[in-house]
């Protein structure tokens, strides 16, 4: 798959960005190679591999004490806890109106 110049130019202009003629003609190549990969991968047979929800299997909590990376300790089951800092927040906002705050426009398209 070509990728073409004017595509390259719409991405730019999608992610405000200004290339010079040079880094076009980069990207395009660069972009290009991305999705010729993309389509040798498109041509596997995944059709016996199962999906998967999580790359790390799962420590169960008789395992806590054998985590061996930090990634181990950030695959723990999701617990509810109370989060009131929005009064806090609100306080130290110029600019607040209960539930909200305003911020200054930052883009201008």
């Amino acid at each position: 798959m070509k990728i073409t110049r004017e595509e390259v130019l719409r991405v730019a202009q999608l992610a405000h960005l200004e290339l010079s003629p040079e880094e076009v003609e980069m990207y395009r190549g660069q972009l290009d190679e991305i999705l010729a990969y993309i389509g040798k991968l498109e041509q596997l047979d995944v059709s016996n591999v199962e999906p998967m929800t999580q790359l790390l299997p799962r420590t169960g909590a008789d395992d806590v004490a054998n985590l061996q990376t930090p990634l181990d300790s950030a695959l723990r089951d999701d617990v509810v806890r109370p989060c009131d800092v929005a009064n806090v927040v609100l306080a130290q906002a110029p600019d607040a109106a209960k539930p909200f705050f305003r911020v200054p426009k930052v883009i201008d398209r």
